[in-house]
């Protein structure tokens, strides 16, 4: 087996020294709904500061009622992640007041075929790539020269177990995904001298309004406050790469042994149907 088909075992490039300490001020995107809400409920707590971003203001608000009723001082803000200067702004003035210690770019998106099993368009494949890998990078970076400065920090970003597997069905999620999980890495090559930690997030399908677009089997599903306790206890740890359920990692990493025509042959048993997005 190559160096190319060999996946993250979230072993790699752990800093040497990685806080314990529970974060106390948060920015987190996606933050109204899925594993983003749950994320934010999770961290919730007296003594943190949060920012929570997402495009759906009044969930946005309930899940901020939420957090605020655990102790949590929140500022919200209803920014899409392509609005790049503005998601900025309100990170870097958050920072100012809060320095964060824990930022999570959580919000995303899929799409899929056209009608008829036609070919996904040219638009939504775009829209995937600008929300899920260029949202992910615009959410971060702003951060990664004051985390350095501080020489603390962690970031964690959300992938997908897509970014392992790519699926024929999803072509242009599987490469923002996969696109997350390189630059998560690479980003992590690159702070962990600053005492930084990067945490690349690989769920399988966790229940949400996301999830609840695939119409098909979902095996392993696991419920959004699940997922969010695992992430949280393997942000905390510094695990480079968190992907779950292990049953399905493990499944991919054996079809990695097999050649490209048998797993194109599986793979093309279980199309992938994806219900149009409402929010789109």
């Amino acid at each position: 087996m190559g160096r190319r088909d060999r996946l993250p075992r979230g072993r790699l490039r752990r800093s040497r020294r990685v806080s314990r300490n529970p974060p106390t001020s948060i920015v987190l995107t996606g933050a109204g709904r899925g594993i983003g809400a749950a994320l934010a409920r999770v961290y919730a707590g007296s003594n943190v500061a949060m920012l929570l971003i997402g495009r759906d203001l009044p969930r946005l608000q309930a899940v901020a009622a939420d957090c605020v009723a655990r102790g949590a001082v929140v500022e919200t803000a209803a920014i899409d992640v392509t609005e790049h200067e503005r998601l900025a702004a309100a990170i870097l003035a958050f920072d100012k007041a809060h320095p964060v210690d824990l930022v999570i770019a959580n919000a995303g998106v899929s799409g899929g075929l056209e009608p008829g099993r036609g070919f996904e368009s040219f638009a939504t494949a775009q829209r995937q790539l600008r929300i899920n890998l260029e949202g992910a990078l615009a959410t971060v970076t702003p951060l990664v020269d004051p985390m350095r400065a501080r020489k603390r920090g962690r970031i964690a970003i959300m992938s997908s177990l897509a970014a392992l597997q790519p699926v024929g069905d999803t072509a242009a999620y599987s490469a923002s995904k996969a696109g997350v999980l390189a630059w998560g890495e690479a980003l992590g090559d690159f702070v962990a001298p600053d005492g930084i930690t990067v945490s690349v997030i690989c769920p399988g399908f966790v229940t949400s309004d996301m999830s609840q677009r695939y119409l098909g089997p979902k095996p392993f599903e696991m419920t959004a406050d699940e997922a969010a306790r695992l992430i949280r206890r393997k942000i905390e740890a510094g695990r480079p790469v968190i992907a779950f359920p292990w049953q399905i990692v493990a499944a991919i990493r054996a079809g990695r042994v097999l050649p490209r025509f048998v797993r194109r042959l599986f793979l093309s048993r279980v199309p992938v149907e994806i219900a149009q997005d409402p929010h789109k």
